[in-house]
C-alpha cells in the first residue's frame, strides 16, 4: 500500500511538472508571437512611411529653356492648351503651371499632371533657372532651327552653362534639344544642329579650360580630355527632337516629358 501511494505521489509530481512545462511553453509561444507581431507592424509602418516619403520626392517638373524668341513660350501654351495663343511671345517672367498635357486631356484614365516652367531666355533673367533646377526631372532646350546659325554661339554658351551646372550633372537630369520650326523648308536638320553645337561647345571648353580656375564660371568640366566634345560624353542623357511649336507639332517633346514624368 505504501508503495502504491508513493507511486501515485510520483505520478502526481510528474504530472504537475509537465503541466508547468506546458504552461511555460505556452507563455514563451505567446511572447514569441507577440514579438513577431510587433516586428511585423513596425516593418509595415516603416514601409508605408518610406513609400510616402519616396512619392513626395519624385519630381514632375520640366523646364523649358533656351534663347529668347526660340519658341519656349509658344511650346508652353501648346503643351497646356493645345494652341499658340498670340504666336511668338517673349516672356520676361517664368510661365509656371501644373497641368495634364493637352493631348492627354480627353483620356478617361487618371493621369499625373506635369509641372512645366518656361524660363525666360534673356541673359539677365537666366539666374532664375537656378531656382528651379533642384526640383527638376527634365530639361527641354529649345533651339530655333530656322534662324540657327546667327545665334549658334549664344545658344552654345547657354547650353554649356546648363550642362556644366553641378546639380544637372549630379542628378543626371536628361536634356532634350528641341529643334523648333522644323516645318519650314529652310530649317536646319537636328543632326546638323547637334553637330554644330558640339563643335561650338568644344571651342568653349578649350577656351575656358585655359582660364584660371578662379575665373571659370562653370561648376564642372565637360567631355573627355584630348577628345572632341560629344553629347554622348555627358553624364546625363542629351537627345534631340523635331518640333513646330506654332503649328502644334510637339509630339516628340511630349514623349520626352512622359518618359521623365510617368502618367
Amino acid at each position: 500500500m505504501a508503495a502504491d501511494a508513493e507511486e501515485e505521489q510520483l505520478l502526481l509530481v510528474s504530472s504537475l511538472r509537465q503541466w508547468d512545462s506546458w504552461k511555460q511553453l505556452q507563455r514563451e509561444e505567446v511572447a514569441l508571437f507577440s514579438t513577431f507581431g510587433v516586428l511585423f507592424v513596425t516593418m509595415v509602418f516603416f514601409y508605408v512611411v518610406i513609400r510616402v516619403a519616396f512619392r513626395r520626392k519624385v519630381s514632375n517638373t520640366i523646364l523649358l529653356v533656351g534663347l529668347s524668341d526660340a519658341g519656349k513660350t509658344t511650346l508652353f501654351y501648346q503643351l497646356r492648351d493645345g494652341s499658340a495663343h498670340q504666336g511668338s511671345v517673349t516672356s520676361m517672367e517664368p510661365n509656371d503651371d501644373e497641368f495634364i498635357l493637352h493631348s492627354e486631356s480627353t483620356k478617361k484614365v487618371k493621369i499625373k499632371p506635369v509641372h512645366i516652367v518656361d524660363v525666360p531666355g534673356h541673359a539677365r533673367l537666366r539666374p532664375k533657372l537656378d531656382d528651379f533646377l533642384p526640383k527638376t526631372c527634365g530639361l527641354v532646350f529649345v533651339v530655333d532651327a530656322l534662324d540657327f546659325m546667327p545665334h549658334l554661339r549664344s545658344a552654345a554658351e547657354y547650353l554649356y552653362e546648363v550642362l556644366t551646372k553641378t546639380v544637372v550633372a549630379r542628378k543626371k537630369i536628361p536634356v532634350l534639344l528641341a529643334c523648333n520650326k522644323m516645318d519650314k523648308i529652310t530649317a536646319h536638320s537636328t543632326d546638323f544642329i547637334r553637330k554644330q553645337l558640339e563643335k561650338e561647345i568644344n571651342k568653349l571648353r578649350l577656351t575656358r579650360s585655359a582660364i584660371s580656375s578662379a575665373d571659370v564660371t562653370s561648376e564642372i568640366s565637360l567631355g573627355v580630355e584630348g577628345e572632341p566634345f560629344k553629347f554622348s560624353q555627358c553624364v546625363n542623357q542629351v537627345s534631340t527632337a523635331e518640333m513646330s511649336a506654332l503649328n502644334g507639332q510637339v509630339e516628340e517633346v511630349e514623349h520626352f516629358i512622359r518618359e521623365q514624368v510617368k502618367p
